[in-house]
């Protein structure tokens, strides 16, 4: 009889929950129907074009039912039709599905005024901006009196991520939890641990993760520290034989850029072959965001498939879920403009009050800066959000607006700060996605290098790299100089998502023949790392082959103020390191000659090196900048105020940050290398494959559902 009187009493209240919810949900669709009918009767007053009455005048109220009739038809077709007219729009490229979005939109706000006959005129122009005002006006006032309630919460958290209403979430096989792994790009460990700290932290919810037991470590990079190679390691298991962001191969001819969609498939495509695993995300994975897979069945916004067709592997898919709200498109649009307001004003400020050192930051960066920091942030987030609605087992996402801002304001600039308050606030709303999933998950934040800060190499020294090899080859300094990209991984992002062709690599060999017969020396930077390869001696050229050719190259480099150091290949000693003054380290058998040219780089320097000299496909030479080792400071190849990429300063310091229920990174001592950090994430994903879920967040889930 007890157990029967308590069924009842908990049917009674389920029954009274479902009554509040009905009625709640009935007091939100009223006031964002009174809020959109507000928004175009304002709108209406202010704008010329736009009228909600008849030729011959109505009154206040007659206008008001207008605006209200008209709010309704165009909440009706932005809930019926616009799911599927987005849908329709899939392949078409992803920044002009945006502004499509707009077009659209306006259409069906034509269509919503011609149902009030006489009444609700608009031209063409002034419908696309009474729709994204209205959009947006109920869009917010849904999203905020939605704070209290968690039912609401869930749906508009699922509106965000693109997913539709009558489709439940799958239940995982077995209550387990799942694991996000969230790639802040760029941020270093100590980046991080200032970020946190203090009684206001620049990033709160991240500080509060660490303040509930989250575990900070740092892992450090190898000696290519940048996203292409990390992110394989991370995810694939495997990074060897890629020595930079950008090198040369002998046996193709080709210029490999971790970027590039081909180049990232190719990369992919090796390390599957070397490990004989798809990868971490194989099993119920999805990939978000990134230069890789992982072996994931659904993939989005990722460069290695941005040529694919086959459903879950469309590299632009997330930018339909995305924009199948049209207030997103509003706000997303709302929030590019302003962001390249804000490029224009602080690029202005920094060179009014002659900072230094500093970038140029004109050209098409503003736009790349925009994209990185609103519409690939927006697009990655709700698609995360997505897959935790979704009950996915493990995703792995990037979010790549700091390491963009900070290649051109610095690690540490003003920019870079705004950018970081930014990120956590897409932490906030994943751990709010993670309060409302069908299983519990655990958030591992982690980035896959830092960055460092120096003047450039060709702005302290007064000449590029690649006029420096050419000067040692005892060649003329002639022609113009090379075009330098406006970004790193944003770049081949926002490339990817406009469906444009990839750009061309290094002009062919056989295009760049010196006066002589000879072949010019292929020269290209990744950060603070150069190599240059030598594309008519056979091989890998060695020291004897090299100071044969060029008499005066090795020494030219090593000499000089800003390089740290040069790795040759040397037939008696094998790969050897050479500094200034004839210093060498000789990296087979430890063998010190004069001072060590790697010891402003750390202890862990010469084993980063010897890794990459055993590389298949290591260039011919590879030259680190110089590092000073009190400041940290670098000298880049490029045209970065902030860079990574090779050794020297913060860059090589990652770090990861998870939560105390999976076990510590390591036993004791450094994590070191991205394979090393991908054994750790194989391990946190088989912790968590073996605990059912707990019976709180069972109980939690069953009342929600």
């Amino acid at each position: 009889m007890e157990r029967r009187a308590a069924t009842e009493r908990r049917t009674v209240v389920r029954r009274m929950g479902r009554w509040r919810s009905a009625g709640a949900a009935l007091l939100r669709v009223s006031a964002v129907w009174a809020v959109a009918t507000a928004t175009l009767v304002v709108l209406s007053l202010v704008l010329p074009a736009f009228r909600l009455q008849s030729a011959d005048g109505d009154s206040l109220t007659r206008v008001g039912l207008t605006a209200a009739l008209c709010a309704g038809f165009f909440g009706l077709l932005n809930a019926l039709v616009w799911p599927w007219l987005v849908r329709a729009l899939l392949l078409v490229p992803a920044l002009a599905l945006g502004s499509l979005v707009f077009l659209l939109n306006g259409g069906l706000m034509l269509l919503a005024l011609s149902a009030v006959p006489g009444r609700g005129q608009a031209g063409a122009g002034t419908a696309v901006v009474v729709a994204a005002a209205t959009s947006v006006a109920s869009s917010a006032t849904g999203a905020f009196l939605a704070l209290r309630d968690q039912g609401a919460t869930r749906r508009r958290l699922r509106r965000m991520a693109g997913l539709r209403f009558g489709r439940p979430a799958p239940a995982p096989a077995r209550r387990t939890a799942g694991l996000v792994f969230l790639q802040l790009d760029g941020i270093g460990y100590h980046v991080l641990r200032e970020a946190t700290a203090g009684e206001r932290p620049l990033m709160p919810t991240v500080a509060g993760l660490l303040a509930r037991g989250h575990r900070l470590a740092p892992w450090r990079t190898d000696w290519s520290s940048q996203t292409g190679s990390s992110q394989l390691g991370i995810l694939h298991g495997s990074n060897a034989d890629v020595p930079a962001f950008r090198w040369y191969e002998k046996e193709t001819g080709e210029v490999l850029v971790s970027n590039r969609p081909s180049s990232a498939a190719t990369l992919q495509r090796r390390a599957q072959s070397r490990t004989g695993s798809p990868g971490l995300l194989a099993e119920d994975g999805a990939s978000r965001g990134n230069l890789f897979t992982g072996g994931a069945g659904q993939a989005a916004l990722v460069l290695s498939v941005a040529a694919r067709r086959r459903a879950g592997q469309r590299s632009r898919a997330g930018y339909f879920a995305y924009f199948s709200d049209p207030a997103h498109a509003a706000r997303t649009a709302g929030a590019f403009l302003a962001e390249l307001v804000r490029e224009v004003c602080q690029s202005t400020r920094a060179r009014l009050a002659g900072v230094r050192p500093r970038v140029r930051r004109a050209g098409l960066y503003p736009l790349i800066r925009a994209f990185a920091t609103v519409v690939q942030r927006d697009v990655v987030t709700a698609a995360v959000v997505g897959d935790i609605l979704n009950g996915r087992g493990a995703v792995y996402a990037d979010l790549v607006a700091y390491d963009e801002v900070a290649h051109h304001s610095g690690p540490r600039g003003r920019d870079t700060r705004q950018v970081l308050a930014r990120l956590d606030r897409c932490v906030a709303l994943i751990l709010q996605a993670v309060a409302h999933a069908p299983r519990p998950y655990h958030l591992v934040l982690l980035s896959d290098h830092g960055q460092s800060q120096g003047p450039t190499f060709a702005a302290a020294f007064g000449r590029s790299l690649e006029e420096l090899v050419r000067i040692g080859c005892g060649r003329p300094v002639v022609g113009t100089p090379r075009r330098e990209e406006s970004g790193a991984e944003a770049r081949g992002v926002a490339r990817a998502a406009l469906h444009r062709p990839e750009e061309p690599a290094e002009p062919p060999t056989e295009r760049r023949a010196e006066p002589g017969g000879a072949t010019a020396p292929v020269v290209l930077a990744s950060g603070n790392l150069g190599v240059v390869a030598f594309p008519d001696i056979p091989g890998r050229a060695g020291r004897e082959a090299v100071e044969r050719r060029y008499p005066a190259l090795l020494e030219t480099l090593a000499e000089h103020p800003g390089i740290g150091f040069v790795l040759v290949d040397d037939e008696r000693h094998g790969p050897v390191v050479l500094g200034a003054g004839g210093a060498e380290h000789h990296l087979a058998s430890g063998k010190v000659l004069g001072a060590d040219p790697l010891l402003p780089f750390g202890p862990g320097a010469a084993d980063a090196v010897r890794r990459t000299a055993g590389f298949a496909n290591c260039p011919d030479l590879v030259i680190n900048s110089a590092c000073d080792p009190a400041t940290g400071t670098v000298h880049a190849f490029e045209e970065q105020l902030g860079c990574h990429g090779g050794l020297g300063g913060e860059q090589s310091l990652a770090f990861l940050l998870a939560p105390p229920a999976l076990s510590p990174p390591t036993a004791e001592g450094e994590l070191v290398g991205a394979e090393a950090v991908h054994r750790v994430l194989r391990r946190w994903l088989a912790e968590a494959a073996a605990h059912p879920e707990p019976a709180a967040h069972e109980a939690r889930r069953a009342d929600r559902l």
